[in-house]
Parts: structure tokens; C-alpha cells; sequence
């Protein structure tokens, strides 16, 4: 069948915006081709640095041609409607049919279409998918013309079973031309069919395939690197960057002068990679960073590279020579010292300056430090130098540098290693597939960060919403969840994030306190559109000068926050333990008690209560936890009343009353101690023994017994079911 090759050829796109705007030149074609009946067998985009390629595979040659009846408007329905038919349908009133119906007599229109020539389909749709295109930034080139595109356009390939498909676009006419490299390749080259394409390009020194060019860079820095006794630093964003700025990469290794090399390797590296999208390189016997990088020229050279390494070792030098600067000047001044600098620095118009925000992160650090057993002073101090960076001139030029170059600057001052490691894993982990901090006192910073970024954007009412989250709330708290799970840390999240915002609370009315005054100590901190502003409202006046009643309003919101926050890190939880297979509703059903929020307990708990439920005596018992519950939901709406397991044993008349009451009794006592022991597979195993005795329970009596306190009593022994089973999980949450 025959196939549709195009090709739009232009100055040299944004490697940024290549892989993008081939998929959006993919998902809008697909979608013009189905709106218009036209299916395929197969359709790949390409893009380069100076071209976006669609081949499109067994297209028909023609449409089909349509036949299809319309039911419209009854035939007494108001002329509106039956107007509003005929514009759709493109027809008369005399082209309708009438067919009678249940509701009456309707109109039915008769849309027959004949099939056109793919190519006249082809020449409308192209143009506008182009005009489609959503770049993220386009521009006007031509006197006159109004039509955008990423950069000027030069021309338009299109061609469809080998003949030229006859369109413009921005004054460009297609045609079945194109050209090769730039400097490696003279005239133009006539294409009619993808494969002939393909192979042209080649033999003009153009890769098509991006994911080609990529492994030929890497096998190329790797074979170079060899050559040398190095190895590549992987790379991958930059290795995706490269690949579209080369038609033909080639790649050459060049050196960097040893007067930078006592310039710490992340500066090196990050510099040469934000600027000169070089490769680093290292020794692999030291895992050092080596004085070579390897670049990807877009060019075969005749000297074999000399001028063009020459030239960019000039370049890199420069580059260096500004980055060993502000290394140098950093230095002059310690870490401390720049503490005060951070006044000037503004987190957030309602959350103060970041050095308010170094203080409560020191303050919460303290807190989590004494939980978890490190040192509260270090993690105090770790807290308060963990911003400081933010001053320095190297952060200022590379600001993905923050912390590590905090933690370079703490060595360089002769403080403790622990310190300077927490500065600089403060931030860590900073995506799901970055590692933990594992010391403990990194582990305290880095929690602090994080949680002080979660309740201070809450308390101000800047949620995630949808797919938006600005601050990146999500991301801090999944880290914070990351950080207590792979390293076992045993924290109770409830207090963490009550003493956050009292710290919050405590620190901020320091500074924003007005006369005592309630309203403004809430406006100060929060904002007066704030969240906390509007539960303010919620309550009565109160005497200003009344300490406790001040305090009474900063438990209550806190209170308010807390288990907004608490039941956002639950969610999170949900998603971090999704790929492990672990249910939500077991999580939500575990958490609900309110008493567990230490996340590895809870955790095990989940896995030991999935593995249960997986068994016969599970399921039955669940099954017979639902049954009973119905049942008290019922009767204790019907009679006004919470049934509380008040059993009394004498009118324990049948069998099976006195055995379920028997192993209510036996199975409180046990679960208990299993669970303060954590022995939490023991807990289950006492739920399991009883799944016997509610089953006979069930099959044996009669719940609403015609005698009222025996049927009083017996809703007390189901009381006492669900009671046992809720010391383990809130069973009503479960599913199934």
C-alpha cells in the first residue's frame, strides 16, 4: 500500500524541543488521518537538528466512501431544533425521511459521501497540522507572512506513493527535495519513498534516528575514553542534548589544564556540561574525575580533530577560569558567616526570608535528631548552614549545585564530616530514582527541609491540586516517607509535624506579633487570605490578653493542619508502596486508627494484614466483620446509640454466644501484647482463631432477638467483634 513521506526542513531547532515537537507531529497527524477515515499500518516520526520527519505506512489510496443515516428531531419538535439538524447534515427539508417510532414520527437524514484521493486529503491536513504545531517558543521570519515556525523554514518534502502531495506552507511550497549536512554534503537530494530517503541522508552525513546518533555518541566517548584509560561519567540528559545538536557526530577528546583540577569535580563537570555540553571523564582505578573531555563535534576534520579540540580547550578554559574564581572567593568567607546574608533572600512572600527558614529547619532538625539518636547540636548547626550556599557566587552561577557546594564549603571550614555530609545531602533524595541520605544526622536535616517545606506551604493553603503542585510538595513528601522506609527509621510522624508547626507558629510570632493581638499573630504567619485566617473566623472572640485562650487558638489550628498533613502523607504512601503491590485501602484502614504513624511499623503491619486477608480465615472473617457491622450500623441508627461490648454473661443463653465470647475475650487479651511486641503475623494469627466462632455465631443465633436485652446484649457481643478487630485495623475501610 502506499506511504506518506514528509519532511520539514528548517535552521536548527532547539535540541531541547526535538523529541517533543516529533511526537506532537505524530499525535496531531494520527488524529487529522482517523477524524477523516483514513487508517494505516505503521507511522514513526524522526527528528535532527535541522529536520522533523513523519513516514507513514499503508495508507489507502482513497478514501471510503460513507454511508450512514442520522436520527434527527421529532418532526412536531420546534423549527430551532429542526433548523440546527439541517445545518449539520448539510440538507433540505425535502432530502429528509420521515420514520416513525415509538415517541413519534422523526426526521432521518441520508449522508451519503464519496470517498476523495488520499493525496487531496493529504495536501489539506498536512498545512494544518503543521499550523499546529505547539512550540514553545516560534518566531515570524518573512515580511508579510504571519505564520510562525520554531526557526525559518527552508523547505517541505511531501510525498505520497512517490508522487509530490501539492501544498504551502508560510510562503514554502512542497516539493520532494532536501538537503544533507551542512559543510559535508553539496545539493539536493530527491527523495520519493521513506527507504530511499533513509539511505541518502546517510551517505550525506545525516543520522536520521536520534536514538541512532545517541548510541553512536556513546560507544564513541566510550572507545575515545578507552583509548586514554578513562571511562564515561554517565550522563543520560546530556547524552539525550548532544544527540540532537549533531547530523554526524564525531567525537574528540580534549585536556583540561591542572591548575583547575583542585577545583572541586562538580563544578568542573557541571560547567562543562551546562556550557559546553562536554563529557567528563574519570579514572576508573580511583573513581576520580580525570583532566580529559570528550566533545562531539558535528564535523569530520581533515587534522583529525586538532583545531577543533584546540578551539574548545581556548573555550574551556574561559569557562574554568570563571568557575575556579568564584571558588576561590568563596572561600575567603565561611559558612557562617553567610548565615546572615540569607536575610536578604526571600523563600516566600507569607513564609519569611530563607534565613528564617534555616532557623526552623534547625529548630525541627533538633527535634527529629533527639527521636531518631543523633546529635540535636549538629543537627542544629547542619540546620542552620544547610541555605548558606545560596549566597556563594558558585551557586549563583550553577544553582543545581546547591548543598554540595554547602558541604564543600563546611569541610573547607574544618567542621565535623557528619555536618558537612547533612549540608549536603539535605536535599536528597531529589527524585525517585536519587538514594537516601543513611546517616543519621543527614537523615535529621534532610527530614527537616522537607517537612518544613510541606507545613509551611500547607498552612498558608498552597496545596497540590490535580496535577499542579508548584512547590513540589509531593516530591518532599515521598522523600521524607523514602528516608524513614529504606533506612528503618522508626519516627512518629504525628508529633514531627505537630512540633513543625508549633515551631512555625513559635518562630514566626517572634517576628510578626503585634500587642498580642491573635488576628495579626495569624495574619503574620499565615496570611490574611490564608487557610488558618478563615478557621480564625470559625471561632468567637477572645480577650487578647488571655495567654491561655491565645494558646487554645494555636492548638486548635495546629490540630486542624496536622491531620490535613497527616492524611496528605498517607495518600503519598499510597503511591510509594504501589509498586510493591501493597493495597490502599489496607494502608487507609491501618492509618485511620489515629495510634500508628510510625511509617515501618505501619508498613509491616499493612504487609502482615495483606498477608491475612490472602487466607481462608481472612476472607471469611472480613466477610463476617461486614456482616456484623451492617448490623450494628443499623440497630445503633434505629435506637440512637453506640454499642459499646458491655456483654453481660448471664444472658449468654446459646452455645454459640458463649464461644464467641469466649474467644472475643481470649483474642483481646492476646492481641494486645502481639502488637506493642510488633509481632504483628501473632496478632493475625489470634483474628484467625476467630473466624470459627463467628461463623457459628452467625449460623446459630438470631442478632435481633424478640427479647430486648438479650437482643441488646448480643449487639454488645458483636460490638466486642468489631472493637477486637480494630486494634489491629479499621476493618470498615477495607474492601472486598
Amino acid at each position: 500500500m502506499p506511504e506518506l513521506l514528509l519532511e520539514l526542513f528548517s535552521e536548527e531547532i532547539p535540541a531541547r524541543m526535538q523529541a517533543g515537537a516529533a511526537r506532537d507531529l505524530e499525535r496531531l497527524m494520527v488524529g487529522a488521518l482517523s477524524d477523516r477515515g483514513l487508517l494505516f499500518e505503521g507511522i514513526k516520526a524522526f527528528s535532527g537538528p535541522r529536520r522533523l520527519t513523519l513516514a507513514i505506512a499503508g495508507l489507502p489510496a482513497r478514501q471510503k466512501d460513507v454511508r450512514e443515516e442520522l436520527k434527527g428531531p421529532k418532526v412536531d419538535a420546534p423549527a430551532a431544533a429542526i433548523e440546527g439538524f439541517l445545518k449539520k447534515t448539510g440538507l433540505t427539508r425535502e432530502q429528509l425521511t420521515v420514520q416513525s417510532s415509538p415517541k413519534g414520527d422523526v426526521y432521518i437524514a441520508l449522508i451519503e459521501r464519496e470517498g476523495r484521493e488520499t493525496a487531496a486529503v493529504l495536501a489539506e491536513i498536512i498545512p494544518e497540522v503543521m499550523g499546529k504545531l505547539p512550540w514553545p517558543k516560534s518566531m515570524r521570519w518573512k515580511p508579510g507572512v504571519a505564520t510562525r515556525w520554531v526557526r525559518p523554514l527552508h523547505s517541505i518534502l511531501a510525498s505520497f506513493d512517490g508522487e509530490v502531495v501539492p501544498f504551502s506552507f508560510a510562503g514554502v511550497s512542497s516539493g520532494r527535495h532536501t538537503r544533507g549536512h551542512r559543510f559535508l554534503s553539496e545539493g539536493k537530494i530527491e527523495a520519493r519513498r521513506f527507504e530511499d530517503y533513509e539511505a541518502a541522508l546517510k551517505k550525506a552525513h545525516v543520522i536520521l534516528d536520534a536514538e541512532e546518533r545517541a548510541a553512536i555518541i556513546f560507544e564513541g566517548v566510550k572507545s575515545a575514553a578507552f583509548v586514554h584509560g578513562l571511562e564515561l561519567i554517565p550522563d543520560e540528559g546530556l547524552l539525550a542534548e548532544v544527540s540532537g545538536l549533531a547530523e554526524w557526530p564525531v567525537v574528540y577528546v580534549g585536556s583540561i589544564e591542572d591548575q583547575f583540577m583542585d577545583v572541586p569535580p562538580e563544578i568542573l563537570q557541571t560547567s562543562m556540561r551546562t556550557h559546553q555540553k562536554y563529557f567528563a571523564l574519570r579514572d576508573p582505578k580511583t573513581g576520580r574525575m580525570a583532566n580529559k573531555f570528550a566533545l562531539v563535534a558535528n564535523m569530520i576534520a581533515q587534522d583529525g580533530g586538532k583545531e577543533i579540540v584546540a578551539g574548545n580547550e581556548r573555550v574551556l578554559r574561559a569557562r574554568l577560569s570563571d568557575a575556579k574564581f568564584f571558588w576561590d572567593e568563596d572561600r575567603k568567607r565561611t559558612l557562617l558567616s553567610r548565615i546572615e546574608d540569607l536575610k536578604g533572600i526571600v523563600f516566600h512572600a507569607n513564609l519569611g526570608s530563607q534565613h528564617e527558614r534555616a532557623e526552623r529547619i534547625a529548630q525541627i532538625a533538633m527535634d527529629v535528631a533527639v527521636e531518631i539518636g543523633a546529635s540535636a547540636e549538629k543537627a542544629a548547626l547542619a540546620g542552620r548552614l544547610a541555605k548558606a550556599d545560596l549566597t556563594s557566587g558558585v551557586v549563583g552561577e550553577f544553582p543545581e549545585l546547591q548543598g554540595i557546594m554547602g558541604r564543600y564549603y563546611t569541610l573547607h571550614d574544618g567542621r565535623d564530616s557528619d555536618v558537612a555530609d547533612a549540608v549536603g545531602d539535605h536535599y536528597r533524595p531529589l527524585g525517585p530514582t536519587d538514594a537516601v541520605p543513611t546517616k543519621k544526622l543527614s537523615i535529621s536535616v534532610a527530614i527537616a527541609d522537607k517537612l518544613d517545606q510541606v507545613v509551611c506551604f500547607f498552612c498558608i493553603g498552597e496545596r497540590p491540586s490535580g496535577s499542579g503542585d508548584p512547590f513540589a510538595l509531593r516530591r518532599a513528601a515521598l522523600g521524607i516517607i523514602r528516608c524513614l522506609l529504606e533506612n528503618k527509621i522508626r519516627l512518629g510522624l504525628s508529633g514531627e509535624v505537630e512540633r513543625a508547626i508549633s515551631r512555625s507558629l513559635t518562630f514566626r510570632s517572634q517576628t510578626k506579633l503585634v500587642d498580642g493581638d491573635h488576628s495579626r499573630l495569624l495574619e503574620g504567619f499565615f496570611g490574611r487570605h490564608s487557610v488558618a485566617h478563615s478557621l480564625v473566623q470559625q471561632r468567637a472572640p477572645f480577650d487578647n490578653d488571655d495567654a491561655s485562650a491565645l494558646q487554645e487558638y494555636r492548638v486548635w489550628i495546629s490540630t486542624n493542619f496536622r491531620n490535613e498533613i497527616l492524611s496528605f502523607f498517607a495518600d503519598r504512601l499510597k503511591v510509594a508502596l504501589k509498586d510493591k503491590g501493597t493495597r490502599h485501602d489496607l494502608i487507609d484502614a491501618v492509618f485511620s486508627l489515629g495510634n500508628e504513624d510510625d511509617l515501618v511499623r505501619l508498613v509491616a503491619r499493612v504487609e502482615a494484614l495483606q498477608s491475612f486477608l490472602k487466607t481462608d480465615d481472612g476472607k471469611n472473617l472480613l466477610a463476617g466483620y461486614k456482616r456484623a457491622a451492617n448490623i450494628l450500623k443499623a440497630e445503633e441508627k434505629k435506637d440512637n446509640r453506640t454499642y459499646i461490648s458491655e456483654v453481660d454473661e448471664k444472658l449468654l443463653e446459646e452455645p454459640a454466644d458463649k464461644t464467641l465470647h469466649a474467644a472475643l475475650a481470649k483474642a483481646i487479651a492476646a492481641i494486645g501484647p502481639a502488637l506493642d511486641k510488633e509481632d504483628f503475623a501473632g496478632a493475625m494469627r489470634e483474628m484467625a482463631a476467630l473466624r470459627g466462632p463467628v461463623d457459628g455465631f452467625f449460623e446459630a443465633v438470631k442478632v435481633n432477638a424478640d427479647e430486648p436485652k438479650l437482643r441488646e446484649n448480643r449487639l454488645h457481643l458483636l460490638a466486642g467483634l468489631r472493637a477486637a478487630l480494630h486494634r489491629v485495623a479499621d476493618f470498615s475501610r477495607i474492601e472486598g
